[in-house]
């Protein structure tokens, strides 16, 4: 029966664009080097690139799409000759690998969609790599550079790597035993591993094969049984043994194995690497080391944001159900309400925690844009990346992946200078960009920051006072202001469009955004010496913790992010300067903001009424938030909401609301809109 690949198209894709990644990220590497194919890091790197070319042909293989999987074998066929005779590796040889993976990624886009055109791609790929091979094609190297992703792109970029390195087939990585169904251990060197997948695995082929290439990455792959191609159109989960030859241990072998995902079992036979004389039943036993069992499932992430509402939900009703409870004189009745409490609680961490995610699964989308966007503009940019492992809910994550891509562009076009007014400027050729993830408190800070000419503030006050968002008489800028003004739509210093910016989009949209999911942005720079952007976001914006606090007679939420501490109010605190309320606070003097005029609330209060400051922080700017009670801190669930329209809310004062214990709605406020 065949394959019905629609059903496997989704874990198709997501599987291949973890192999685009690791293409791109080597094809970088090599790059960085500058060196030939034969020195060891450019080596490493090409092979890196070639097992990961060899794991896509397979999936589309199996897939049934056949162009995407022929592209692929004439695209390994090159790297593997470029990897034997040690190319040099110039930027026209690395522009038509950058081509030739864009391609592949094209086609595998195009076939996982049912579009086949694909298979026009390949055919024009060999007759264009005969004729490059023939007239030397010295043009079609840069042409493949500026047409991206297009399928001639690719059929060009092919061309010139086969001018570069020669057009051979590869070798087979792995060589598939026609014996018996079981390999026989006696029968070469190696390390013997029996292998049996989970029963829940789907796509079991593209499984078994993505095991042989995380195996052929620490040894040399000797026989696989049943053959590879058998395995490969499997469609039930599967047992299957591989000879190894291979330094590495048991628990080396055993993770390498793990990390193709979907493995029941795996026993790994040490003894077999010894073993080359025809032995019998009398030999001493073949000793095996059985893992305990680990078993994963992909889900997909809208079934995790309905468990995280239900969840949700659950949290809001635990609340009512202790209210409602307390002072019970019925101790089983309490006794229950308490495990029901805890249980809901190990729910809710146990579902936050599976949406967290490290940011590295979008940072690694950037390495490749920043290459791609400092070549457009003629400049060199050294990229680097610090803090992959932070985690992150993946939804938010997903949400900031437009708001960094705006960061980095605008970086490089607008804050990095060319190679030649570096050097002029005392500077390094290259130009740095900073991307950075780090853990404070309750949040997570990202940073894009950069080497750069810095922002001219004298240029955006002209500007700023030409649109009308400064008063005439303001001589400068301090660094928040000067956020307020980029990030004003339509905003821009650029006198013309380029194709990475000049329209006024970008720092607007990453402001709005972050403001959004709870977030803040702050802004330094000085110039002829960078610019840093900080961004602070929440672990998640399903659930979190929160000060509740009384305006009158409305209730309110204060995200935990951003607040510092907590103060009475008093005389001995409170000083007034020019007829506004400060707070001095250990030697510092910070601003009051009363909530009952920023939510515009009216109505009388007592004179004598005890009041309560919310110290308010982000960055190094702080506040003092006076409110008439504070009512203690909860884990509130943020629910979105429509806003009326009015001066307070038109000033994005709210981020969302929520239900209070009581039943009561509360409104969630964006304290970062106070500094």
């Amino acid at each position: 029966m065949a394959l019905d690949a629609s059903r496997y198209a989704e874990l198709f894709r997501s599987e291949s664009q973890d192999q685009l990644q690791t293409i791109n990220r080597a094809l970088l590497t090599i790059e960085s080097a500058r060196g030939d194919a034969s020195s060891a890091a450019t080596a490493a790197a090409v092979a890196e690139v070639f097992r990961a070319v060899h794991t896509v042909k397979g999936m589309s293989a199996t897939m049934g799409y056949q162009a995407v999987a022929e592209y692929a074998h004439e695209l390994e066929s090159l790297l593997d000759r470029m990897r034997g005779e040690g190319a040099a590796v110039t930027m026209p040889v690395m522009d038509a690998l950058f081509a030739a993976a864009d391609a592949l990624e094209h086609g595998i886009g195009e076939a996982s969609e049912a579009a086949p055109r694909t298979e026009a791609m390949t055919n024009a790929l060999h007759r264009l790599s005969g004729a490059f091979r023939a007239a030397g094609g010295e043009n079609a190297v840069s042409d493949a550079a500026r047409t991206g992703v297009t399928p001639g792109a690719a059929h060009r970029a092919s061309g010139a790597l086969h001018r570069v390195s020669g057009a051979v087939a590869a070798e087979p990585l792995v060589e598939a035993d026609s014996g018996p169904t079981v390999v026989d251990p006696f029968d070469g060197p190696g390390v013997i591993i029996r292998i049996r997948q989970s029963a829940t695995t789907t796509l079991p082929g593209v499984r078994a094969f993505i095991v042989t290439q995380k195996l052929a990455a620490i040894g040399e792959v000797a026989a696989v049984s049943p053959p590879l191609e058998q395995l490969q159109a499997a469609e039930a989960p599967q047992g299957f043994a591989v000879r190894l030859v291979t330094g590495a241990d048991a628990a080396a072998i055993e993770a390498a194995v793990r990390s193709a995902g979907d493995v029941d079992t795996v026993h790994v036979d040490m003894l077999g690497r010894a073993r080359k004389r025809a032995a019998g039943p009398a030999d001493e036993p073949i000793a095996e080391t059985t893992s305990a069992r680990v078993r994963q499932v992909k889900i997909d992430l809208s079934r995790l944001d309905t468990m995280m509402n239900l969840v949700g939900e659950l949290v809001i009703a635990r609340g009512r159900l202790v209210q409602l409870t307390a002072g019970s004189p019925d101790p089983a009745l309490d006794e229950s309400v308490t495990q029901m409490a805890h249980l809901v609680g190990e729910l809710q961490r146990e579902i936050t925690a599976s949406r967290m995610v490290p940011v590295g699964q979008v940072f690694d989308r950037f390495p490749r844009m920043v290459r791609d966007a400092a070549r457009g503009l003629g400049k060199d940019v050294r990229f680097e990346v610090e803090g992959r492992d932070i985690e992150l809910d993946r939804s938010l994550l997903d949400e900031m992946a437009e708001p960094l891509v705006h960061l980095l562009r605008n970086a490089i076009d607008h804050g990095l200078e060319g190679p030649a007014e570096r050097t002029a400027e005392g500077k390094p050729a290259a130009g740095t960009l900073f991307l950075s993830a780090t853990r404070e408190r309750s949040a997570v800070v990202i940073r894009v920051q950069d080497d750069g000419r810095g922002i001219n503030r004298a240029r955006v006050l002209e500007r700023a006072r030409v649109s009308g968002l400064v008063d005439a008489g303001v001589r400068d800028l301090d660094d928040a202001d000067l956020l307020r003004c980029l990030a004003h739509p339509g905003f821009s210093t650029k006198d013309s469009v380029t194709g990475l910016s000049g329209r006024g989009v970008g720092v607007d949209a990453v402001v709005n955004k972050v403001r959004s999911l709870g977030g803040s942005v702050e802004l330094h720079t000085a110039l002829g010496a960078g610019s840093s952007f900080t961004l602070r976001l929440p672990l998640t914006v399903a659930i979190v913790r929160a000060l509740l606090a009384r305006a009158g007679g409305e209730h309110y939420a204060l995200p935990l992010t951003h607040v510092r501490e907590t103060l009475e109010w008093g005389p001995d605190s409170v000083r007034q300067v020019n007829g506004t309320d400060v707070l001095v606070l250990r030697d510092e003097v910070l601003p009051l903001v009363d909530l009952r005029d920023v939510v515009q609330l009216r109505g009388v209060r007592a004179a004598n009424a005890t009041r309560e400051i919310v110290v308010v922080e982000r960055g190094e700017r702080r506040t003092g938030l006076v409110v008439d009670e504070l009512l203690g801190q909860d884990e509130i669930v943020v629910k979105q909401f429509d806003a009326a329209r009015g001066e307070a809310t038109a000033a994005g004062l709210f981020t969302g609301a929520t239900i209070l214990a009581d039943g009561a709605p509360a409104l969630i406020m964006d304290l970062a809109s106070l500094l």
